[in-house]
């Protein structure tokens, strides 16, 4: 079960719209959507939540590209929402021809070539080499954490929310009644 809100700055405070997502099947969409719903090229922010099992934030400052930040890449991975947003933010194109190739799970060996030799110059115990020679999202919090700093929501405090993440953010950007109110 998905909860999809905007979150409009207006010189008045700020307006809360629920969200349906149907028609939304790109970051570009969600931002379109959120543009829709600003007052003046002001600031939206587009809140997604799946349960308990993952969020995600995302900005649209007027015409700028939009930010974005989730609390669990691997478990967003797994949904339609959160896959959207993984994928734009590891930067994978659903189109992308080597996907289709890598789909077919060929390792080379087809035409009676041999299987490459192991690299040597790798190490299996270097972080970085682990996460990017992965094929799926890190486990844990991805994207732009800062992207809510300006607002009273440091990059330290969004990494360390759960639970009701959403309402704690609201709280912070004192607009918990208008959230409530479409929640």
């Amino acid at each position: 079960m998905y909860f999809a809100a905007l979150l409009a700055r207006t010189e008045d405070g700020w307006e809360a719209s629920d969200t349906e997502l149907d028609d939304v099947e790109t970051l570009t969409d969600l931002a379109d959507l959120a543009r829709e719903a600003a007052v003046d090229d002001d600031t939206v922010v587009a809140f997604i939540e799946q349960e308990d099992a993952w969020f995600g934030v995302v900005r649209v400052d007027g015409e700028d590209d939009p930010r974005v930040f989730l609390s669990n890449a691997a478990a967003a991975a797994k949904s339609s929402y959160g896959a959207m947003l993984t994928d734009e933010l590891l930067g994978r194109d659903e189109d992308d021809a080597a996907d289709d190739l890598d789909s077919l799970d060929l390792d080379g060996t087809e035409d009676g070539e041999p299987e490459p030799e192991p690299d040597d110059n790798v190490d299996d115990n270097d972080p970085l080499e682990s996460v990017n020679g992965s094929d799926g999202p890190p486990h844990g919090p991805l994207g732009d954490a800062a992207l809510l700093a300006d607002l009273g929501v440091s990059e330290k405090e969004l990494l360390a929310l759960d639970g009701d993440a959403l309402g704690t953010i609201a709280d912070s950007l004192g607009c918990t009644e208008v959230l409530e109110a479409v929640r």
